[in-house]
């Protein structure tokens, strides 16, 4: 967000895809030409414990993958914003799945996005593309990055396993994008 360097946190449960969000943020940067690196942290228990990811992605070289104060967050449970949105920088940007966080954010300097996106994923009926409608209302709200290049990154790491998922990722990817809303602070 400072025109040279986005350092993205991403948390939640484990099992909601947080690494694949990361994974899929650094491929696209990579389509895209920029720099990129990215880090895992998970908790003691993987599904059902906390898990999160950082990426950061610049025009310019990266010193370190390590984001200890993110200018963007994807926050995926509750418990991931009570952790992570004092650490954001001021000004800086917070998404929320408001399926799982039942608290506004309480900074007013954020721009806030919020996204349904577990209860989205169930319409679409598979609760597991949580992560790629949070996704796709990142995009679609940041412009960091472009939604094709989001597009092949899903192709690249799922067409192996299966060109359904491919699709489904697609579908929620776009479902994200068109069903968030953002907010910029007022002041």
């Amino acid at each position: 967000m400072d025109g040279h360097e986005s350092r993205i946190v991403i948390a939640g449960f484990g099992g909601q895809g947080i690494v694949s969000i990361g994974n899929i943020l650094a491929r696209a940067a990579v389509i895209e030409g920029k720099n990129v690196v990215g880090w895992v942290c998970y908790g003691a228990e993987m599904r059902g414990g906390t898990a999160n990811a950082s990426v950061v992605v610049s025009d310019r070289e990266i010193a370190s993958p390590f984001v200890n104060f993110p200018n963007m967050a994807i926050i995926l449970n509750g418990p991931s914003l009570d952790r992570f949105e004092p650490l954001l920088t001021q000004d800086g940007l917070v998404l929320t799945n408001t399926s799982m966080i039942n608290r506004e954010p309480e900074r007013t300097d954020l721009t806030s996005i919020k996204v349904d996106a577990t209860n989205i994923a169930h319409e679409i009926g598979n609760f597991k593309i949580a992560n790629m409608i949070a996704t796709g209302a990142f995009v679609e709200h940041t412009g960091l990055l472009k939604m094709a290049s989001i597009e092949q990154a899903i192709s690249d790491l799922f067409s192996h396993k299966d060109p359904k998922l491919v699709e489904l990722n697609h579908k929620a990817l776009h479902a994200g994008a068109e069903r968030s809303t953002c907010m910029t602070p007022v002041g």
